[in-house]
C-alpha cells in the first residue's frame, strides 16, 4: 500500500469524524445546552469560552476533510465531481461535502463571528446572525446523512451505483 494515499485516507477520516462530529454536538447538545443554561446565566459562559474553541476545530475539520478528500480522488477528482459513469455515488458525496464546506466558511462562521461577539455588531445584527447560524447549522445537519450515505456508497460500491 502507498504511505500517502494511506495518510490521506486516515485523515480524512479522522478530519470527517472530528466535523461531523461537532456538527452533531452543535445541534444535538450546545443548542439545547445554551437554552437551559441561559435561565440561569451559564450560556455566558458557554458562548465565551466552549464555543469559540469547538468552532475552531469545526471550521479547519471542514477544510481538512475536504481537501483530503480531493487528494484521494486524485485523478478521479473530475470524473466525480461531474458525476461521470462509476463516479456517480462518491461525486454526490463530493458535491454535498462542498456544499457543506461552503456553508462552514462562507456562513456560519461569518454569522458565529457576530453572534458571539469575535466582531463588533449591534444587538440586532447579533439576532440575525443567531438566527442564519441556527438555519445553515440545520441545513448542514440535514445534508450530513445523505453525505455518509454516498461516501460509503462510493467507497462500497452499493449496489445502486
Amino acid at each position: 500500500m502507498d504511505v500517502v494515499p494511506a495518510l490521506a485516507r486516515w485523515f480524512h477520516f479522522m478530519a470527517g469524524i472530528m466535523w461531523v462530529g461537532l456538527l452533531y454536538y452543535f445541534n444535538f447538545v450546545q443548542m439545547a445546552a445554551l437554552k437551559s443554561a441561559s435561565t440561569d446565566g451559564g450560556a455566558a459562559a458557554i458562548n465565551r469560552h466552549v464555543a469559540p474553541r469547538a468552532l475552531f476545530w469545526f471550521r479547519w475539520a471542514a477544510l481538512a476533510t475536504w481537501v483530503t478528500g480531493a487528494a484521494l480522488l486524485g485523478k478521479n477528482f473530475t470524473p466525480a465531481f461531474t458525476l461521470q459513469t462509476g463516479h456517480v455515488a462518491i461525486g454526490i458525496g463530493s458535491w454535498l461535502g462542498t456544499v457543506m464546506l461552503v456553508n462552514v466558511w462562507g456562513l456560519l462562521w461569518p454569522a458565529q463571528k457576530r453572534a458571539l461577539g469575535l466582531v463588533e455588531a449591534t444587538e440586532a445584527q447579533k439576532n440575525a446572525a443567531r438566527r442564519r447560524a441556527f438555519l445553515v447549522s440545520r441545513v448542514n445537519l440535514a445534508l450530513s446523512f445523505p453525505l455518509l450515505f454516498f461516501m460509503a456508497a462510493g467507497a462500497h460500491s452499493a449496489i445502486y451505483f
